[in-house]
């Protein structure tokens, strides 16, 4: 019996679009992920001085956008978690829930890029393995040859990468069009669209 294998989608998701679905989809085929979990960011340090949606309309946004997929779900662990959310915790916390499973963080290249500066991320590859997200002719290769040429071989052979050509989709771009009242249709799940424009998210306050 082959070992079971989950994945986790950590993200601000402000909000959620179709480049996050299709990263976590592709990323479930190719390493037979069992379940993907969607991790809305509680107090993203990364983000510090930014402005960032209320927690609860992020995580409503994700629950709408997963519900089609029964291989994906949501948790609320960095939520509810005080503090910081840093992937070293949230790693840890799906550890001890999910005892001899394999784990694959899912991010975005740019994210991987930054590995260095995460909190414990030593620790972290000890923990899991990351699914790195790219556009189509990224070179990670050459990314670990120079950035993280200082990570041990053992710890370089746990990041992998997937082309996604949906990562052209940006969370940055669709909030800077609802600002300027232009359509954000097919980008995102319509279910997302009505709620951003239900509660008025995004507009110039």
């Amino acid at each position: 019996m082959s070992k079971k294998a989950i994945g986790i989608m950590g993200g601000t998701f402000d909000p959620i679009h179709y480049g996050h679905l299709v990263t976590a989809e592709a990323a479930r085929v190719a390493f037979n992920l069992d379940t993907v979990f969607f991790v809305p960011s509680g107090r993203p340090p990364h983000k510090e001085g930014q402005e960032v949606s209320d927690q609860e309309s992020r995580y409503l946004m994700t629950v709408l956008a997963v519900t089609s997929n029964k291989d994906f779900t949501v948790s609320r662990v960095e939520i509810e978690r005080p503090g910081k959310s840093y992937a070293f915790d949230t790693v840890r916390y799906f550890k001890e829930a999910f005892p001899d499973t394999d784990i694959f963080f899912i991010t975005g290249a740019d994210a991987i890029k930054e590995i260095l500066k995460w909190h414990r991320v030593n620790e972290l590859l000890d923990h899991c393995y990351f699914v790195a997200a790219t556009r189509p002719g990224y070179d990670l290769e050459d990314l670990k040859a120079r950035e993280l040429s200082v990570l041990p071989p053992e710890k370089l052979e746990k990041i992998f990468t997937i082309e996604v050509t949906a990562m052209a989709i940006s969370s940055t771009d669709i909030k800077k069009r609802v600002k300027e009242n232009k359509t954000i249709k097919y980008l995102l799940p319509e279910s997302v669209e009505a709620y951003i424009w239900k509660e008025g998210l995004y507009f110039e306050k």
